[in-house]
């Protein structure tokens, strides 16, 4: 089987080859195909951008895929809720596409600063959708991380808003912790991990 990890962020792709390392699958990103236009991201939930977005990719790249391919897409974003839940599906679009990082979190923390009265209190959020190279739905999960706004930017690892994601249990932000701890932990990580629990089980079931 060959997975099509619908993604062109290094990043995501990093992480999810090492959640997905031990499956007996070929794994493939966009990069390995003819460059198609990415979707618009129109769902007003994560999950149903994910849908969206794997659906698309299947019917873009449908020419060049095998029958045995799944198409794997996700839409993750950090929802605030002292902000009532931004930037959430728009966390990567966020003060416009060209914004920085760095803007964000100054964004964000004059926000929360604002509303000073509020919880600092934050989740990631990862929807995952796997989808035949006919379209169809064959997988959905949605993985949560919960923490806490960091009253400023901390680590180099990681990549998007780990630097202002203080995660309780580990004592730092995720852009503090390891690789390994992340995986452990994140939304992406449980998103995945339960993506592959599913194509080994789909595995055993299927006849020699």
């Amino acid at each position: 089987m060959t997975l099509l990890l619908a993604t062109t962020n290094p990043g995501k792709l990093r992480e999810i080859r090492a959640v997905l390392a031990d499956l007996p699958v070929v794994l493939r990103g966009l990069g390995d195909y003819t460059p198609v236009p990415e979707p618009e991201e129109t769902g007003d939930t994560f999950a149903e951008n994910a849908r969206l977005k794997a659906r698309a990719y299947a019917h873009a790249l449908e020419s060049h895929l095998h029958r045995d391919t799944l198409i794997v897409a996700e839409d993750s974003g950090l929802v605030f809720d002292a902000l009532d839940g931004d930037p959430g599906v728009r966390s990567a679009r966020f003060l416009g596409p060209d914004a920085t990082y760095a803007e964000r979190f100054e964004a964000i923390q004059r926000r929360l600063i604002e509303r000073a009265l509020r919880p600092r209190t934050a989740r990631f959020v990862c929807a995952l959708a796997a989808v035949g190279a006919d379209g169809r739905v064959a997988f959905e999960v949605t993985g949560t991380v919960n923490g806490e706004i960091a009253a400023v930017p901390a680590g180099t690892h990681g990549f998007g808003y780990d630097p202002i994601f203080f995660y309780p249990p580990l004592g730092r932000t995720l852009a503090e912790a390891s690789d390994e701890e992340k995986r452990a932990v994140s939304h992406r990580g449980q998103a995945f991990r339960a993506l592959a629990g599913w194509l080994a089980a789909e595995g055993d079931r299927t006849p020699p």
